[in-house]
């Protein structure tokens, strides 16, 4: 992997940086808050190998030395296989810290597409036949609500939870997410992440449209249709009343509303969490599903799977439905790990990488499982930074093309160089050879 030559002027640029609330309210209330935001880290162990092998790098090593600006929390799984080609894991981890709260962004995507597949499965075991392919119609139950009932990027027009899958895999689309959200409901989804073990997650709200508490917890009344339009399964509107905890999850010093600042840590206590260990797992819970423990399983099928693994990993160039823009949805529009934000990088066809990233309000996460089919190499990394110097959210000031994104693109090259170099008796991904769109 070719080392940009730009890490030694981000490295200056990080030895240099600040962090001034001087121009903000002298409240004593609110500097408490500012102080207990700003300072706040991940408390997490650090992993002596992991440490060792990413402080190599001068850039790596100055965000990882600086936790309480950057936040940076790292999973990296050794995989090692037996004659058999069973797999067994070697976690080593930086920081990893469940208490520690970061905003998730479009991560949540991953675990309510996998639940959607669940969902299906469970309605079949009782009677009522759909399938993921099978049109789904949105409808309102309040006024802020928005329905559909076609969708132009759909073979046919016609919407499904499959094509919703692919987009939040391909592109991380926001709209495919909110839809696979309000036929889940907000109760099943956080109910059953919590029966499956993954209990620091909460997943509280739709995503890029603002709705009142209150409101996400409201999820739209949906029709299955079949192909001649009668309706095989009803359900109608949802309102979760369940009570979650009280939480106090606030960062930054300021925040932008409208154009004016508020001179305060910003709260996030109502938003969605899932912490990068729930990520992680997750993640290896799909793609290692034989050979994870029962109770943290998605009760899904091995074609449900296949599915998953097809969209995870193919590219928009790769993909027919939808046809995107290539110039704007490039190859590595949502590979953070090893390809940061490379826009002209060409992911060789010997890599492929089964992902998901996040990233908003200056966090940027991305849990990928990266494999090489021509040099025998596979690992898990999940790994999430923070990019928000001055401490204000909402203002655009973000440094995700100096910090975030060639961070998390120079440690996937640390890995996979040093993967690459191992001795493994046993590499057989066959299974992972799979058929694209084209």
């Amino acid at each position: 992997m070719k080392k940009n030559t730009n890490y030694i002027l981000f490295f200056f640029a990080i030895m240099l940086t600040t962090s001034s609330c001087g121009s903000f309210s002298k409240n004593k209330k609110n500097t408490t808050k500012m102080q207990a935001a700003q300072t706040y880290k991940p408390n997490g162990k650090v992993d002596k190998f992991l440490n060792e092998l990413l402080q190599k790098d001068s850039f790596v090593a100055a965000i990882l030395n600086n936790p309480t600006e950057y936040h940076t929390q790292i999973i990296y799984t050794k995989i090692d296989r037996n004659e058999k080609n069973e797999p067994a894991f070697t976690t080593h981890s930086i920081a990893a810290d469940p208490s520690f709260y970061y905003y998730p962004a479009s991560t949540v995507k991953m675990p309510l597409a996998f639940l959607a597949l669940q969902k299906i499965k469970e309605l079949n075991a009782k009677g009522i036949n759909i399938t993921k392919d099978m049109t789904m119609l949105t409808g309102t139950s309040t006024a802020i609500q928005t329905a559909v009932n076609a969708d132009s990027t759909a073979p046919n027009n016609k919407p499904t939870i499959a094509h919703y899958i692919k987009k939040v895999f391909l592109v991380s689309d926001n709209d495919a997410a909110n839809r696979l959200y309000e036929f889940l409901g907000q109760d099943y989804v956080n109910a059953n992440l919590q029966k499956m073990g993954y209990t620091s997650t909460e997943i509280l709200h739709r995503l890029s449209v603002y709705m009142p508490k209150e409101e996400n917890r409201i999820t739209n009344p949906i029709k299955f249709v079949d192909a001649t339009g009668n309706v095989v399964y009803e359900q109608l509107a949802q309102t979760n009343t369940t009570v979650y905890k009280t939480r106090k999850d606030f960062r930054g010093i300021g925040y932008m509303k409208g154009d004016s600042l508020v001179n305060e840590p910003f709260d996030f206590s109502g938003k969605n969490r899932l912490c990068l260990t729930d990520l992680d797992a997750m993640l290896r819970a799909v793609i290692f599903m034989p050979f994870v423990p029962a109770q943290n399983k998605f009760n899904i099928t091995e074609a449900d799977r296949t599915f998953l693994l097809q969209y995870m990993s193919q590219l928009p160039k790769e993909t027919t439905y939808p046809k995107y823009d290539t110039e704007a949805f490039f190859d590595t529009y949502v590979k953070f790990n090893m390809y940061g934000s490379q826009k002209n990088a060409s992911i060789p066809s010997n890599i492929k990488i089964f992902n998901k990233v996040g990233d908003a309000y200056g966090y940027f996460t991305d849990a990928s499982y990266i494999i090489d089919f021509k040099n025998n190499v596979e690992f898990v990394l999940s790994i999430t930074i923070y990019a928000n110097k001055d401490g204000v959210f909402n203002d655009d000031k973000y440094e995700m093309e100096t910090i975030a994104l060639p961070f998390m693109k120079r440690v996937g090259e640390l890995i996979y160089d040093y993967e690459n170099k191992r001795t493994k008796n046993f590499v057989n991904l066959a299974e992972f050879k799979i058929q694209y769109d084209k």
